[in-house]
């Protein structure tokens, strides 16, 4: 089973998660933040991951530090578990609609961080969360899993619905991006390493 555990503690959170990609779309979410919490679990369940994942941070700022340092834990489960690759198919993408919203996102687990965010949403706020710090997740998953990560908005106007999928698409594409190939041998690069 390729499984994480990772927990993190700074003076403005302390947050655990336990992932194992290789589940059946099980999660246990809690976060403080009702929206991202449902955000995360549509990660799961739509990616087929088993997560658990707790955070307590300083929501009496604002959302910002508990979404990234989120987004940082989730990254480091993520490259944790991929272990060293070999056999996975490396490369993963899915177009998600959700109602009104298309999205798309494209991973590679290359081991070379990059982000590309192309996603405008009008409301400042869904629920309880900050639309803005949705691009900060994403970022700090990209930098911390070492995957080049694009998400990108084709069309929609509904804060909920844009966001919505594109967490799911996330999970999407990385379930097609960890999954097994028995036709990899080694890992799936001409320079032999990722």
């Amino acid at each position: 089973m390729r499984e994480a555990k990772i927990t993190r503690t700074t003076k403005e959170t302390d947050i655990s998660a336990e992932l194992s990609l290789d589940g059946s779309g099980k999660y246990e979410i809690d976060t403080g933040i009702g929206f991202f919490d449902h955000m995360l679990s549509g990660f799961a369940k739509h990616g087929f991951f088993d997560l658990k994942l707790s955070a307590k941070g300083d929501l009496n700022v604002d959302g910002h530090h508990t979404v990234e340092d989120c987004g940082i834990v989730l990254g480091e489960a993520l490259k944790q578990a991929v272990g060293d690759k070999k056999g996975m198919k490396r490369y993963g993408f899915f177009i998600l609609p959700m109602d009104d919203a298309l999205l798309l996102a494209a991973v590679d687990f290359c081991g070379r961080p990059y982000f590309s965010w192309d996603v405008e949403i009008r409301e400042e706020r869904c629920g309880d969360f900050e639309t803005v710090l949705a691009k900060e997740f994403f970022q700090a998953v990209a930098n911390s899993a070492a995957i080049n990560l694009h998400i990108r908005k084709l069309s929609g106007e509904n804060g909920h619905h844009i966001l919505e999928a594109a967490f799911k698409a996330f999970g999407k594409a990385v379930d097609m991006a960890c999954s097994m190939d028995e036709r990899i041998d080694g890992v799936l690069s001409t320079k032999g390493t990722l």
